[in-house]
């Protein structure tokens, strides 16, 4: 491979760490960069920045601004919560990219219907009370489990979701019967029991984009946006409505608990 037809990057924290260095084909995927830091950070979630944006995961590199010899900066988000503590079921993720279950099988124990798609690059996976949802590295998500858990489609999800799922998530996060999956362009998407935060549709318009970080409880979700303010949505008595507080949530929150 001529080298005048590749790319040659570094991949540095904010820190300054250098966390991959290497030389890619100008057609390779944006995607190769997100597997380089993954694999010097495994468990963890992060965007790529180049410029002060973020880059899309399923662009070509020949389509970026970015030129050999120059750097991507990684911001890591921390590992998400990688089990709900009323699971019935376990999920290890392996060396290999691999995942193996057990447990209480309608719970996310018995994996065997998506046993294909975890026999490799797995980066992550997390179980909510029924259900469980790995994140594989080209960014498209495997759930399996009870059905109203989120660990698979409903029809109404399928229609609403379309094809969202298979590229582009970094993050997926659980609430008691619900998941949340975050994208590389700062959208959220959301499936599973309605109560529990599987429905966003209330809030739709602030989880189009922005987004850096999502944390669930028992039956919601709330949101930091980049400009520092935050998104709840789920069963109200649990926290998915901030009303009473909306005021002091537009716009300094870092850290969400």
């Amino acid at each position: 491979m001529s080298l005048a037809n590749c790319l040659e990057l570094s991949v540095v924290g904010i820190d300054g760490e250098v966390v991959a260095q290497g030389t890619w084909p100008w057609t390779a995927k944006v995607l190769e960069l997100f597997q380089a830091a993954h694999s010097a950070k495994p468990g963890y979630h992060c965007k790529l920045l180049h410029g002060g944006h973020a880059l899309d995961a399923t662009r070509e590199l020949r389509s970026t601004e970015l030129t050999s010899g120059g750097s991507v900066t990684v911001v890591w988000t921390k590992a998400a919560r990688s089990f709900y503590p009323f699971s019935k079921a376990f999920a290890a993720v392996k060396s290999s990219g691999s995942v193996v279950t057990w447990g209480q099988q309608d719970a996310g124990g018995d994996s065997s219907s998506v046993a294909e798609q975890l026999k490799e690059d797995v980066v992550h996976v997390v179980g909510n009370a029924g259900a469980m949802a790995a994140v594989k590295l080209d960014g498209s998500v495997v759930m399996w489990g009870a059905k109203d858990s989120g660990g698979a489609l409903k029809v109404r999800e399928r229609s609403r979701l379309g094809d969202a799922l298979q590229h582009g998530v970094v993050q997926v996060i659980a609430a008691g019967r619900a998941f949340a999956a975050v994208k590389d362009d700062g959208s959220v998407l959301t499936w599973g029991d309605t109560d529990s935060g599987g429905d966003s549709s209330s809030v739709a318009a602030q989880l189009q984009d922005s987004v850096v970080h999502v944390v669930g409880n028992v039956r919601a979700f709330a949101a930091i946006r980049a400009n520092g303010s935050v998104v709840t949505w789920g069963e109200e008595d649990s926290g998915g409505d901030s009303s009473s507080v909306a005021e002091q949530l537009q716009s300094g929150v870092y850290q969400l608990a």
